[in-house]
C-alpha cells in the first residue's frame, strides 16, 4: 500500500542533525579565530565559509523549516536598533571620525585581539548565517 505524499515526512540528513552541525560549527569557528583580523587569510576563510553556506541556501540541499506566514507586531521593534545602528555606523564612517567619535567595528577591536573572543564571535556569525540557511 502506497503512502500519500503529504503525509510522509523526510527526516533530516545526516549531516543536518545538531549533533553533527554543531561540532563542524565549533571547528570551523576554531579555525577562523586563529587568522588575525582583517587579513588576506581571515577575508577569503570569510568568503569561503559564506561562499559554501550561501551555496547550501541557494541549491535547497539542505532541508528548511516552515517559515511563519506572517511576522507578529513585535517583529518591527527588532528593526528599530538595526537602523539605529546602521545610520550610527554608516554616519561615523563616511564622516571619517577617527579617533575623536569612532566605529563600533573600531571599538570592537581590542576585544577582538584575543583568539578566543574572535572564535566565539566566528562561532555566532557562522550559527545566525546556519539558521538562515535553515529557513
Amino acid at each position: 500500500m502506497e503512502q500519500p505524499h503529504d503525509l510522509t515526512v523526510e527526516a533530516p540528513r545526516t549531516w543536518e542533525r545538531p549533533v553533527v552541525c554543531v561540532p563542524v560549527l565549533v571547528a570551523l569557528s576554531l579555525v577562523g579565530g586563529r587568522f588575525p583580523s582583517f587579513s588576506t587569510e581571515a577575508n577569503l576563510y570569510v568568503f569561503g565559509t559564506g561562499g559554501v553556506l550561501i551555496w547550501l541556501g541557494l541549491t535547497r540541499r539542505v532541508q528548511g523549516h516552515t517559515a511563519p506566514q506572517r511576522l507578529s507586531s513585535g517583529a518591527i521593534w527588532w528593526t528599530l536598533p538595526v537602523v539605529v545602528f546602521g545610520v550610527f555606523e554608516g554616519a561615523t564612517f563616511f564622516a571619517a571620525a577617527g579617533d575623536d567619535f569612532p566605529t563600533f567595528s573600531l571599538l570592537a577591536d581590542p576585544l577582538l585581539e584575543d583568539r578566543l573572543v574572535r572564535s566565539a564571535g566566528w562561532l555566532v556569525w557562522l550559527s545566525a548565517f546556519w539558521g538562515l540557511v535553515r529557513r
